[in-house]
């Protein structure tokens, strides 16, 4: 089976055969440290450890992803930008020795230098940053904020996005849309930024990361949570954005292939985040058994998209 909007030359599944076919992780979420110089209370990948594989051992990792097909590895976090030589390497790595298609990065812009971006920019295709509201105090309701402050935040995401785009990187923006933002209007701001992508994401909950301590979680977002109906209000507001990706609960919850600090899949079909075995001991196919993800789900949700870098038009300020 062959899905005409992949450039590769290899199927997003295998021939069928009497075994169930192998699963291609064609596209990777790595989150390769837990932390993280700000405190979303919504997140759901907490920081409660600051373990970071030796680079070498990463390397490793992602040479065994690479050969089982990977074609775009995209890291996360935590605030990845805390570890800047680290993931550079790592994107360098990808591109010149794997020769993967597409390395991209989420991060709330807050330590991003143009000096990295001179020395590493050139292994990257996309740079996706989170801005939840353009209003300084919903961010701070939101957590998205260093120190308990969040007046820079704006700021700097439109100057990280003019950066990104004088260089080439495809600019995304992610949202997360809680009790706190989904009667806000950003239509002119996104108009502004001009992303490719636009990724909406209604808050999620999942159990041990941000459910509250009854369920050992370091964040609690069961205020934050929004109807299905709200979130459609929210998403209705910005039907004219011909970038936006709306992600509810349903379409985020298996439909991501997330690897942990240990590079351990996450399945998060039963409400939390059960890590499996890591595929540096037991190999991809085998830790890709406990990953609960629906590929299916993935697809649906756009998860195949226009990844690799490109020119951009620079921001008319």
């Amino acid at each position: 089976m062959v899905f005409g909007w992949l450039d590769i030359s290899i199927p997003l599944l295998s021939l069928v055969t009497s075994a169930k076919p192998p699963l291609i992780p064609v596209s990777v979420n790595w989150f390769p440290c837990r932390v993280c110089n700000y405190q979303c209370h919504f997140c759901f990948h907490t920081s409660t450890n600051d373990f970071m594989l030796p680079l070498d051992e990463a390397k490793r990792g992602l040479r065994l992803l690479t050969d089982a097909g990977m074609k775009k590895l995209n890291i996360s976090g935590g605030e990845p930008f805390l570890q800047p030589r680290y993931i550079g390497e790592v994107f360098k790595f990808c591109k010149e020795e794997l020769g993967i298609e597409s390395c991209s990065v989420v991060n709330n812009g807050s330590k991003v230098t143009e000096k990295w971006l001179d020395t590493y920019g050139q292994y990257l295709d996309v740079m996706a940053i989170s801005c939840d509201s353009f209003d300084s105090e919903t961010n701070v309701k939101q957590g998205r904020a260093e120190n308990g402050t969040s007046f820079t935040h704006i700021k700097t995401v439109f100057k990280v996005v003019q950066w990104a785009k004088e260089r080439g990187i495809k600019v995304k923006i992610n949202s997360v849309i809680t009790i706190n933002n989904w009667e806000e209007d950003m239509n002119d701001q996104i108009e502004e930024l001009a992303p490719f992508r636009w990724k909406v994401f209604q808050v999620l909950l999942l159990d041990s990361e941000n459910t509250g301590p009854e369920t050992g979680s370091l964040r609690d977002a069961r205020k934050l949570t929004i109807t299905r109906e709200q979130f459609q209000a929210f998403l209705d507001r910005h039907a004219s954005q011909k970038c936006l990706v709306p992600e509810d609960n349903e379409a985020m919850k298996d439909s991501y292939l997330n690897l942990d600090e240990e590079m351990r899949f996450l399945d998060c079909q039963d409400g939390g985040k059960k890590p499996g075995r890591s595929l540096l001991e037991v190999g991809v196919q085998t830790a890709l058994l406990d990953s609960g993800f629906d590929e299916k789900t993935f697809v649906d949700r756009g998860g195949i998209f226009d990844w690799k870098r490109g020119p951009q038009p620079s921001l008319d300020w």
